[in-house]
């Protein structure tokens, strides 16, 4: 269990600096650009992507697994994120009225732990069955 809660910290600490990426390309876009937040967020998770994976794949998981295994993997993860980002963040935002950033906060909370579980078990898990 010490080993899962240090992961989840360093997952964490990889987080913080993909969401700074994330909510500073958001910000951007959206006050500086006129860029509607649901479409601003979609860019910003996709900024951060980058950075996450790479922060995830030195820092959080110590994987056997080549980029490219590794990485299809963490594109469908991140692909279900990014659903997950819209549909919340269309919600929050376009249905219910919230502002932005909260709007953003509530929704980056509910992809981190999505995406925790997905890319332990599937992204850098160990391979089972050679899959």
């Amino acid at each position: 269990m010490l080993g899962l809660a240090r992961q989840f910290s360093r997952f964490f600490g990889v987080g913080l600096a993909a969401a700074a990426v994330h909510y500073g390309t958001l910000i951007a876009l959206v006050e500086f650009a006129g860029v509607a937040p649901v479409p601003a967020t979609l860019a910003g998770y996709v900024a951060g992507g980058v950075v996450s994976y790479g922060l995830n794949r030195r820092h959080t998981y110590q994987t056997e697994r080549g980029h490219f295994d590794a990485g299809w993997r963490f594109a469908l993860v991140a692909g279900v994120g990014f659903l997950f980002t819209w549909g919340l963040m269309h919600g929050f935002v376009d249905r219910l009225g919230w502002p932005y950033l909260p709007a953003q906060i509530v929704t980056t909370g509910i992809v981190l732990l999505w995406s925790f579980g997905a890319h332990k078990l599937f992204t850098f898990g160990e391979r089972i069955g050679g899959f």
